[in-house]
């Protein structure tokens, strides 16, 4: 089963839940939310979805829920939402219902995975909770010392080195123990998770045209390169570092598994560039398989009116291959359980 948390009240994770329902013929999937915020939102959009209540003792070998029918594993909000306006007091909320997907997942890893909807980073944090991001949230409540932040689509594979960091501080950031971690990391998700047995990896450099030689930086020569040379699998194909404004030319995709960017933006604006909307936001190096929307909380989208055509809302796309993947990550668990 898939544990669900929307996200933001005030964005548009909820619409995104309740259209799911509302369309798929069968969902393996349980929402963590406050129902009375996904009953309010359905009736806004017009949308005939029977939300279900379900007790945690109930989640064990439940039967997918059919069409137009949502479980939901109730957590009281305070407050209503109002769409396309955050507030602060449901930051705490967000993160019960966050924190508690995650724990159910950890004490099932094979049977239970969790997809995320969109959190408003800055609202949590101004109600006093340091929150950089789901993955590095769901990273410390896993205990887990280093996570890796991999966006995907059907032909392009990105894993960050950093990933919320401010700019300035990401050359400090690039170190050798955080990256060989972080390539072990890729590795075992590549063989364990997608059936890659000889990963092949493209790293980036953090300089333009890769430190050119040390003359416009030198994280190249004195951190990733002697990283890379040491890597002690044969059965890995390490690339890099490579220059980043030409390592996603089209032409050379196919040649690698992942690519490695070293920071937020250079991985994923050219990602997005082409496949936004339909993009899947994966967490390596977890005990649990977590997945997530590639996109925020679009609140603008949010405080659309519900008689606003369907060409205005926000697309159903990067929800459905959040759970498609997970789904097929969790099958992928449950082969190698049986198989010992």
């Amino acid at each position: 089963m898939l544990l669900l948390t929307p996200g933001e009240p005030a964005g548009i994770g909820p619409e995104l839940v309740i259209r799911m329902a509302a369309q798929a013929q069968s969902l393996d999937c349980c929402a963590i939310a406050d129902p009375a915020l996904l009953q309010r939102c359905a009736q806004r959009l017009g949308v005939a979805v029977e939300i279900v209540p379900l007790s945690i003792d109930r989640l064990q070998g439940l039967p997918p829920g059919g069409a137009g029918r949502l479980l939901v594993l109730p957590q009281a909000m305070p407050g209503e939402e109002t769409p396309g306006q955050p507030q602060a007091r449901h930051a705490a909320y967000v993160l019960q219902c966050l924190d508690l997907a995650v724990d159910l997942c950890r004490q099932d890893p094979t049977r239970r995975a969790l997809v995320t909807g969109p959190v408003h980073k800055a609202v949590i944090n101004r109600a006093g909770f340091p929150f950089s991001g789901h993955t590095e949230h769901i990273g410390a409540r896993c205990e887990v010392a280093q996570t890796v932040m991999m966006l995907a689509d059907d032909d392009l594979r990105v894993a960050l080195l950093t990933t919320h960091i401010p700019l300035a501080a990401v050359p400090a950031a690039i170190t050798g123990n955080r990256l060989r971690r972080c390539l072990h990391i890729i590795v075992r998700h590549c063989r364990e998770r997608l059936g890659i047995t000889h990963p092949r990896i493209r790293v980036l450099g953090l300089n333009p045209h890769a430190g050119e030689d040390g003359y416009l930086g030198r994280e190249e020569l004195d951190v990733i390169r002697p990283v890379l040379q040491e890597f002690a699998d044969p059965s890995v194909t390490l690339q890099g570092p490579v220059p980043a404004d030409t390592a996603f030319a089209r032409n050379e995709r196919s040649d690698f598994d992942v690519i490695l960017a070293m920071y937020h933006d250079q991985g994923l604006t050219p990602l997005k560039a082409e496949g936004f909307g339909r993009i899947v936001n994966i967490t390596l190096g977890l005990p649990i398989v977590r997945t997530s929307v590639d996109h925020g909380t679009a609140l603008d989208l949010a405080a659309l009116p519900a008689c606003a055509p369907a060409s205005q809302r926000a697309r159903l796309d990067s929800l459905q291959a959040a759970v498609a993947e997970a789904q097929r990550q969790l099958q992928v668990l449950q082969r190698q359980a049986a198989a010992g």
